[in-house]
């Protein structure tokens, strides 16, 4: 593999960042009762934490990294690293619900801009022929976050109390930090960079909100049926409580495998990598939705789920950076968008239990998907118009999106 096609080291290293930021979102959701009893508070009101920490996201998130925007990269990366660690200690020393609540909503914005500035650098440090692969291992963070991080969190919190696994997340964040400070060049502000009003501009373009409008639901769509994949294996699938963390981490292992294969193929096919990650998450959520009742079918369809749901990261942001440009602001919101998705997913899949069962979720999941594809169709009509022409204008327009890219 020649150099110019070869991940970046420096990548891992914000992967690694990531993964601690993902570790402290999902924390909460694998130590609930912990958190209600050492917290004085109703399981409830443990789950506002979640809602905060992702609205906190999907808000502050993006004002903060306005704020950072003058400073270097880097230097930004250490401010946030500063302000996730310092959320996470006043979670661990928490004297009640109301701290904890303020220490969630700390750690959510800064987690969000942490995103929105980290794939910005790993886009900035690769070369243009390995940018998805490059967002790919960036995004790597996020699957092993799901797939290890929660988990041994919350194995941590089980055995040692919920305040070990948030001294146990401050550990984790001030490793990632070191490895930031000796393994992440220092690249300065990126080339062509642009005013905060410049930036602003960049949000005038129409076709920029039909591509975050994607990202929103195809992230929606996996996660209507994400969460409520514990209920539904356990009443309508008839798994008992001991086998669906088996098959969570098997899910996980299934979404660093589709995220490792989507991210080859990003960069080149990026429109039929979604078009057909859509198709076949609508047809997974939906043979779900039916075949509920049967185990392995039900297995096949989650892990089929797993496979091709979240794993559209590396070709969604890719989008993103053709539409409009790699810069912080630009990867900020579009995270916003994809927190929108989780929010729309979890809490409207929840308001369709009380009509439609816990197969309820999982359909909305298959309409959302569908949805999805009908917003790809503006950009397949274009591309098909393109190729009928000859193909020329696609590929310059490609070789054009990705030098703009790089400022």
């Amino acid at each position: 593999m020649s150099r110019a096609t070869t991940v970046p080291r420096p990548v891992y290293v914000l992967a690694l960042g990531i993964f601690a930021m993902v570790t402290s979102e999902f924390v909460v959701a694998g130590l609930m009762p912990q958190l209600a009893e050492g917290l004085d508070a109703t399981v409830p009101e443990v789950g506002y934490l979640i809602t905060a920490y992702a609205a906190a996201m999907a808000l502050g998130g993006p004002f903060l990294t306005v704020a950072l925007m003058r400073m270097c990269q880097k230097s930004a990366l250490y401010v946030l690293f500063a302000v996730f660690l310092a959320g996470n200690v006043l979670a661990a020393t928490a004297t009640d619900y109301a701290v904890m609540l303020v220490a969630r909503i700390v750690t959510g914005v800064a987690s969000q801009a942490f995103f929105g500035i980290g794939v910005s650098l790993a886009a900035q440090l690769a070369s243009p022929e390995a940018r998805a692969r490059a967002l790919g291992t960036a995004m790597n963070g996020l699957m092993l976050g799901t797939l290890l991080g929660l988990p041994l969190a919350t194995l941590v919190g089980e055995h040692l109390g919920w305040r070990a696994a948030f001294w146990a997340i401050s550990l984790l964040t001030a490793v990632a930090a070191l490895c930031t400070a000796v393994g992440v060049p220092r690249p300065g502000r990126p080339e062509g960079g642009l005013s905060f009003r410049q930036e602003l501009d960049t949000f005038r373009n129409p076709r920029l909100w039909l591509v975050l409008s994607t990202s929103t639901l195809i992230i929606g769509a996996t996660f209507a049926a994400f969460s409520y994949f514990n209920p539904l294996l356990t009443e309508v699938t008839g798994f008992g409580t001991g086998t669906v963390p088996l098959l969570l981490i098997a899910y996980g292992a299934a979404s660093v495998l589709g995220n490792s294969v989507v991210a080859r193929f990003a960069d080149r096919h990026t429109l039929p990598v979604l078009f057909t990650g859509l198709t076949l998450n609508a047809l997974f959520l939906a043979g779900l939705a039916l075949l509920a009742d049967l185990p392995v079918p039900a297995v096949v369809c989650m892990m089929g789920i797993g496979l091709v749901g979240v794993t559209m990261n590396p070709a969604m942001i890719t989008r993103v950076h053709r539409t409009a440009n790699a810069r912080p602001l630009v990867n900020t919101i579009h995270s916003s968008f994809i927190t929108l998705g989780i929010i729309i997913g979890s809490s409207v899949g929840g308001l369709t239990v009380s009509g439609f069962g816990l197969r309820g979720p999982v359909w909305l999941g298959a309409g959302l998907a569908v949805l999805g594809l009908l917003t790809l169709v503006p950009d397949l009509r274009r591309r098909g118009r393109d190729r009928g022409r000859g193909g020329e204008p696609v590929v310059a327009e490609v070789e054009k999106e990705l030098c703009a890219a790089r400022g």
